[in-house]
């Protein structure tokens, strides 16, 4: 079929035509009706036990997606993805429906909703076009729906957030009794007035620079060392933090060289091609390849590869599970995670490093937990800043007296019409030029929150006798390029941006950075900071000046130039302790904004639930203790320090069922015994997971040192990290070799015995007999078995994190 189609009416049957035979099925539709479901869930179902990439993707706008038509499609087959667009009262209207197999492929889009008057008898208007009219158009509309998809506006669709959308269905219908009316009205407006367009990043490359012979430098050469240790002793993957402007691109360049070939992953086109010239200039014996929806250069020796397109089924399989030596995942945003652990499921490399810049656990959890909790390196610019390898800082608050409270926020970031109202202000223009003139050096960076903030503010400083551009990707009369390099020439003062300048750009010689925005991401804002750190000949500190009011993150965010982070937590003041060079200045009013807003933090518990909430969202269901450690903002051990134990926790928060209460109740003191046991070495954990490796109806019973030394010697001794940890003092260097006797010598006169002794009684080592002193009914083996498997698994896990100075793999 190569001819573009018009289909008016039963578009379900066109639909149901191509689901039959596609490999890759993406939906995209303003709502989702249950009575659409009905009509199209049977061949969905068939195709998903097939094995094909089903996508879909529907909006919130009005509330008129039904809770019931999200549970039926979640509903249909673990492998149909669904994710709800967070439309925050703007109008969503996309009606896209995308197939593609191993020879062809064909979209269809119109006016159809996924409901059944749509699919069938209604009045309808749709245009189907075969992928082989156009394929750069077919390649653009699978990469454009799936950077939709992974969106911040996105979130996914499972059993926990669906309860929460059905609360915000059912409570808006409750206000809204004449939704149908109203909708109808709203459309009407549409189609008379224009509608604000929504500002897109445009893709700007920077000229390739010529740098010579590469060598590693400052953190890079520890950071490699620490990557080749880690290599060396087996481990399969690790992360590396470091901070904006110590090269963190330049650092796994210079660590692939150890290997044949090199899959380098990315969620930004501008970060794949960034990467690609940085790895050129290490690897000058490497072909280089980019594989995104434009591109499929597949066969080089290191591919930079776009996730929306990588984890696309078709493109996966293209290659071979062992394709690749090393794989490198840039940090991504939390919506792209199910990609990646796609891909990282799929490909077997012999090592996996994940690289991010922010030191915020919080923003860099996912790679975190791809990387199974281990860090294998670590510093922030705060250290790097301490070690004269970023410029020292002079950072000023000023005054923000915009009420932030009254702004809505719409999950991640502030509605931006209300925010621009607050903004595109005169008197607030010339607060922001006053405090400017005051603090400024000689060449700035203003990062602002919109397009249009950006061209206010350049156009009220020229205004006012300076040579200033807002630079975006709307500007049409100047490059990048060329700005950068006027700015560096002293022939512009300031350059007005939105988030060109986020990642990936250097301007050594930026003396200033000055924020006009609310920092609503930490990522954004450390990445933002790093811009002006690098160092520079006539350079010698770096002025910085934020404006603070009561938004979110105002507080947190002055932890990230605290050189005593965990101090200051302790005590009463707001100004944080900043390295030697290093200033920070505080407007009188500012100091109160921040005593006052750490008066009203949210109390310890509290938090702790919003963040297990949070981890609880995102997996649908709820997390194990370990899954919590490695997904949640805050760590585990916070959990077993209020609670006592993670089940504490669960109890606490009534998460448990009542059945799961009783046994609570009735085996608390063993829960707390193995959660807060003293650990100076993995022994006890490994005798109590010899006894779990029996499963639940025999894991209680009792075992001897000899029934647990086969497996103690093997944990400990297959992987050299553990090894290294646990097994190589005086004595337990001579057990390598195995010697059941000796093994288990050591297995009775260590943790058995100990453990028993300080077990408040719970646990018995006699006659040779290790084994609980209390009875467990056979009806509560089962939930107590997976409780005591979840605290015993988490313990190990945490334990060689903690002893590794990062973490482990498995």
């Amino acid at each position: 079929m190569s001819k573009i189609e018009f289909v008016k009416s039963h578009l379900i049957e066109k639909l149901n035509e191509h689901i039959e035979t596609a490999s890759t099925i993406y939906m995209l539709t303003s709502f989702v009706m249950k009575s659409g479901v009905d009509v199209i869930q049977e061949t969905l179902r068939k195709a998903a036990e097939r094995g094909a990439d089903i996508k879909i993707c529907a909006g919130d706008y009005l509330y008129v997606t039904q809770p019931e038509a999200l549970r039926q499609l979640i509903a249909i087959h673990p492998n149909v993805e669904v994710r709800l667009w967070k439309s925050n009262g703007i109008s969503f209207h996309p009606k896209a429906y995308l197939f593609e197999n191993q020879n062809d492929g064909y979209f269809i889009i119109g006016s159809s909703n996924l409901s059944r008057s749509a699919l069938t008898s209604g009045v309808e208007w749709n245009v189907g076009v075969p992928k082989c009219v156009e394929e750069s158009v077919f390649a653009q509309v699978m990469n454009e729906f799936l950077t939709l998809f992974y969106a911040e506006q996105t979130v996914q669709v499972n059993t926990e957030t669906l309860k929460q959308y059905k609360q915000q269905y059912d409570d808006y219908h409750q206000r809204h009794t004449n939704l149908v009316r109203q909708w109808t009205k709203l459309e009407e407006v549409e189609l008379m007035l224009p509608t604000t367009k929504k500002e897109e990043t445009e893709m700007i490359y920077d000229e390739k620079a010529s740098y010579g012979t590469i060598q590693p430098r400052f953190a890079q050469v520890e950071a490699l060392a620490q990557l080749e240790a880690t290599y060396e002793e087996g481990y399969d993957r690790a992360m590396v933090v470091m901070a904006t402007g110590l090269g963190k691109t330049y650092l796994a360049a210079f660590f692939a060289r150890k290997f044949q070939r090199v899959l380098f992953v990315a969620h930004r086109e501008e970060i794949l091609h960034q990467a690609k010239r940085s790895f050129a200039q290490v690897l000058s014996n490497k072909t280089f390849g980019i594989y995104d929806g434009k591109m499929k250069e597949g066969q080089a020796d290191v591919v930079f590869a776009s996730i929306f397109t990588l984890s696309m089924k078709k493109h996966l399989e293209i290659f071979a599970k062992d394709a690749f030596d090393l794989i490198v995942i840039d940090e991504f945003h939390h919506a792209a995670a199910k990609s990646y652990e796609r891909v990282l499921a799929y490909f077997h490399p012999k090592f996996l490093l994940g690289i991010t810049a922010t030191p915020d656990r919080n923003d860099y959890k996912d790679v975190y937990a791809l990387c199974d909790g281990n860090v294998a390196y670590r510093i922030d610019f705060i250290e790097a800043v301490q070690r004269g390898w970023l410029a020292p800082f002079h950072y000023y608050g000023v005054y923000d007296d915009t009420d932030y409270t009254k702004i809505a926020w719409c999950g991640n970031r502030y509605d931006e019409e209300q925010l621009l109202q607050a903004q595109l202000r005169h008197e607030m223009a010339e607060r922001i030029l006053q405090a400017w003139e005051k603090y400024k050096q000689t060449k700035t960076l203003v990062f602002c929150s919109s397009i249009r903030q950006a061209d206010f503010l350049a156009d009220y400083f020229t205004k006012h006798g300076y040579r200033a551009i807002s630079l975006h990707s709307k500007q049409i009369h100047i490059t990048r390029s060329k700005a950068i390099e006027l700015l560096e020439k002293g022939k512009l003062d300031a350059i007005f941006t939105v988030d060109l300048f986020n990642e990936g750009v250097d301007i050594p010689a930026v003396d200033t950075l000055l924020f006009v925005r609310p920092t609503e991401s930490l990522t954004v804002f450390t990445q933002q900071v790093g811009r002006g750190l690098r160092l520079h000949p006539e350079k010698q500190y770096c002025v910085i000046i934020d404006l603070i009011g009561n938004y979110r993150n105002a507080d947190v965010k002055l932890a990230l130039f605290d050189t005593q982070k965990e101090e200051r937590k302790k005590q009463k003041s707001v100004i944080p302790v900043t390295p030697n060079g290093c200033v920070v200045d505080f407007d009188v009013r500012v100091v109160h904004l921040l005593e006052e807003m750490r008066r009203k933090r949210q109390p310890r518990k509290e938090k702790l639930f919003t963040d297990y909430e949070d981890v609880k969202q995102q997996l649908g269901r709820r997390p194990t203790y370990l899954e919590l450690h490695l997904h949640g903002r805050s760590i585990a051990k916070e959990y077993r320090d209020e609670f006592q134990s993670y089940v504490g926790f669960l109890y606490w928060a009534n998460e448990l069922s009542e059945r799961e209460k009783e046994v609570f109740l009735k085996y608390e003191a063993w829960l707390t015994e193995v959660e807060r046991t003293v650990m100076t070495k993995s022994y006890k954990m490994v005798v109590l997971q010899a006894m779990l490796n029996r499963g639940p109806s025999r894991w209680h019973l009792p075992i001897t040192p000899t029934e647990v030394a086969p497996f103690f010697h093997q944990y400990l001794i297959e992987k050299e990290y553990r090894k290294r940890i646990d097994f190589s003092d005086g004595e337990t260097k001579r057990l390598w070799q195995y010697d059941e006797q000796k093994v288990a010598k050591l297995i009775a006169k260590m943790p058995m015995t100990k453990w028993s002794g300080s077990s408040n009684g719970l646990l018995s080592f006699e006659n040779n007999v290790f084994s609980p002193t209390f009875s467990i009914s056979t009806e509560d083996e089962y939930i107590l078995y997976e409780w005591t498997q979840e605290i015993c698994e988490y313990r190990l896990h945490a334990y060689f994190e903690r002893k590794s100075g990062g973490g482990i793999r498995k």
